[in-house]
C-alpha cells in the first residue's frame, strides 16, 4: 500500500509551486526587479568614477557591480520561471531553476576575480597606473556601501520567507560587495596618504585592495557554488534526515523504516518513505498509520508533498495462528475457526476457508491444496493442515419471515436454562430462504466471561439447540454483556 498526501495529480503538481501563493511571487519579482535597478545605477557610477581616477580598486569594484547586475538580471529571469507551476514535464516543479541561477553567478564572480587579479599583479609588478584623487570615488563608494547593505537585509528577509535560493544567493553576493568597497575604500585612503606623505610603497595599496576583493570574491563564491551544488544534487543536512526518521519512527506501529528518501526543489521538500508494518493489519488501519506517518514528517518538513508505501512484515510476537491467518491473507482467502493441536510429531492445524461459490470442486481443492502446502512451509512446526471448504455468499437472498415458531423458540429457551452461565435468551427471530430454516436471537453473558469462554457457550448452546430442532440449517447467536442488556430494562 502506498499513501500520498493530497487528491488529484494536479493538487499533487500545485504542490511543488512555492509557499505564499501569488503574493510571495509578486514580492519576489518585486524585490527582484529593485536589485536590479540598483545595480544598474551603482555599476554605472562606479565604471565612471574608475576611468576618470584610474584606480584599479574601484574599477575591479565596477567590474563586482557589473556581474552584481548580471546576476540580478538572472535572479529576477529565473523567479519569474521557478514560480510557475509543475507540469507534467516537470512535476517536482521549476524551483530548481534558481539553484541554476545560483550556480551561473558563481561561474561570473569566477571569472571577474581572475580579471581583477591578473591586473592588479600586471599593475605592481610591470605597468604602474598614477591614479587621478577626488572627493566622487569616496562618494560613490560611500552611497554603494548604503544602497548594498540595505539590498542585502531586504534580499535576505524576502528569501527566507519564500524559501528562494535565488534571492539568497544574490544576498550573499551583496553582503560581499560591502566588504568589497570598504577595501577599496581603505586601498584609496592609503595610497592618498603615499601620496601626501611621501611613501612609495602606499602606491601598491589600491591594486592590493584589488587583489583583497578578488579574493573575497572567490570566498563568497565559493559558499554560493557548494550551496548550489547541493541543491543542483539533491543534497539534505543529515540532522534533517535524522530528525525525520525519527519521528516516522516514532509512530507506535510502525516495525521499521526500509527507505527514506528526502528531495528539495527550491523552497518545497519531497520525501519518498518506505515502511515496515505488520502484516496481520487490516487496510483500514494501515491507512491510518500513512496519516499518522506522513504527519509525522510533514512535523519535520512542513508542506513537504510525502508519499509512503508500506511493506507488510512477520513480527516477533507473531502467533502460529497469525502466522497461518497471514499465508491465508497473501492469497486473499478468508479463514475462520482456526484450531491448532500439538501431537508428538509437530502441529495439527485445521481451518475453515470461505471460496466463491461459483468456483468447481477440482479448483477449490487445488487452491487449498497450495495454500496448505505453504503453509507447512512458513511454519516448519505445523505437521498437517484440515482445511474444510466453505462457499461465500454472493448473490443475495431474500428471506421469508415466518410467524414465532412456539416450539423453536421454546426449544432455543430450553437449550438455554440448561446453561448456569446464559442470563437470558432474546429477539429470537425464525426466517426461511428456501427450504432452510434459519434461527437468530440475542444471548445476555456475564460482563467478564473472556472471549473464549464466550465463544465455548455460543458453541454449546447451538449444539444443544440442533439436537432439539434438527430442522434448522443455521443459528447465528450475537453475545451482549449483561450491563447492556437493554432488553430486560
Amino acid at each position: 500500500m502506498a499513501g500520498r498526501k493530497g487528491g488529484s495529480l494536479k493538487e499533487t503538481m500545485s504542490s511543488a509551486a512555492i509557499p505564499g501563493g501569488a503574493r510571495a511571487s509578486a514580492e519576489k519579482r518585486g524585490v527582484a526587479l529593485v536589485s536590479v535597478g540598483a545595480a544598474c545605477v551603482m555599476t554605472a557610477l562606479k565604471l565612471v568614477v574608475g576611468l576618470l581616477t584610474g584606480s584599479l580598486g574601484v574599477l575591479s569594484d565596477a567590474a563586482h557591480s557589473a556581474l552584481d547586475l548580471a546576476g540580478s538580471a538572472l535572479t529576477f529571469l529565473s523567479v519569474m520561471v521557478s514560480d510557475r507551476p509543475a507540469d507534467w514535464n516537470h512535476p517536482y516543479g521549476h524551483a530548481k531553476v534558481e539553484n541554476i541561477s545560483a550556480f551561473t553567478e558563481t561561474g561570473l564572480m569566477a571569472l571577474s576575480a581572475v580579471w581583477i587579479t591578473a591586473e592588479a599583479v600586471d599593475r605592481i609588478f610591470f605597468h604602474p597606473v598614477a591614479l587621478r584623487f577626488s572627493a566622487w570615488p569616496f562618494l560613490v563608494l560611500g552611497a554603494s556601501i548604503v544602497v548594498d547593505l540595505w539590498r542585502s537585509r531586504r534580499l535576505r528577509s524576502v528569501a527566507q520567507r519564500t524559501g528562494s535560493e535565488a534571492l539568497a544567493a544574490d544576498a550573499l553576493h551583496f553582503a560581499s560587495d560591502i566588504w568589497a568597497s570598504v577595501a577599496v575604500l581603505l586601498g584609496l585612503t592609503a595610497a592618498w596618504l603615499g601620496r601626501i606623505e611621501h611613501i612609495a610603497w602606499l602606491r601598491y595599496a589600491d591594486p592590493a585592495a584589488a587583489l583583497i576583493v578578488s579574493g573575497m570574491i572567490l570566498v563568497f563564491g565559493w559558499r554560493l557554488a557548494w550551496r548550489a551544488v547541493g541543491a543542483l544534487t539533491d543534497a539534505i543536512s543529515p540532522e534533517l534526515h535524522t530528525q525525520m526518521l525519527d519521528a516516522v519512527r516514532g509512530v507506535k506501529g510502525v516495525l521499521g523504516v526500509d527507505q527514506a528518501r528526502v528531495r528539495r526543489s527550491g523552497s518545497s521538500y519531497f520525501a519518498d518513505v518506505t515502511l515496515s508494518l505488520p502484516r496481520k493489519l487490516t487496510f483500514q488501519r494501515t491507512e491510518a498509520l500513512v496519516r499518522e506517518a506522513t504527519a509525522a514528517v510533514e512535523r519535520v518538513l512542513p508542506g513537504a508533498d510525502v508519499m509512503i508505501r508500506t511493506v507488510p512484515r512477520p513480527t516477533v510476537a507473531e502467533s502460529v495462528f497469525d502466522k497461518v491467518r497471514g499465508v491465508a491473507a497473501r492469497h486473499n482467502a478468508v479463514v475462520h475457526d482456526v484450531s491448532i493441536e500439538a501431537f508428538e510429531d509437530g502441529l495439527h492445524v485445521e481451518q475453515h476457508i470461505e471460496v466463491a461459490e461459483t468456483m468447481t470442486l477440482l479448483d477449490g481443492h487445488r487452491f487449498v491444496h497450495g495454500l496448505e502446502e505453504e503453509i507447512r512451509r512458513e511454519v516448519p512446526q505445523v505437521h498437517s493442515v484440515l482445511t474444510h471448504i466453505e462457499s461465500e455468499p454472493a448473490t443475495i437472498e431474500a428471506p421469508v419471515r415466518v410467524e414465532r415458531d412456539r416450539r423453536i423458540s421454546a426449544a432455543l429457551r430450553e437449550a438455554a436454562s440448561e446453561m448456569t452461565e446464559v442470563v437470558d435468551i432474546h429477539e429470537i427471530l425464525v426466517d426461511r430462504v428456501g427450504e432452510r430454516v434459519h434461527v437468530t436471537c440475542h444471548c445476555t453473558l456475564p460482563d467478564s466471561m473472556e472471549m473464549r469462554r464466550v465463544h465455548e457457550s455460543i458453541t454449546a448452546l447451538e449444539n444443544r439447540f440442533k439436537v432439539r430442532c434438527p430442522e434448522v440449517d443455521r443459528v447465528l447467536i450475537h453475545p451482549e454483556p449483561a450491563s447492556d442488556n437493554r432488553h430486560r430494562q
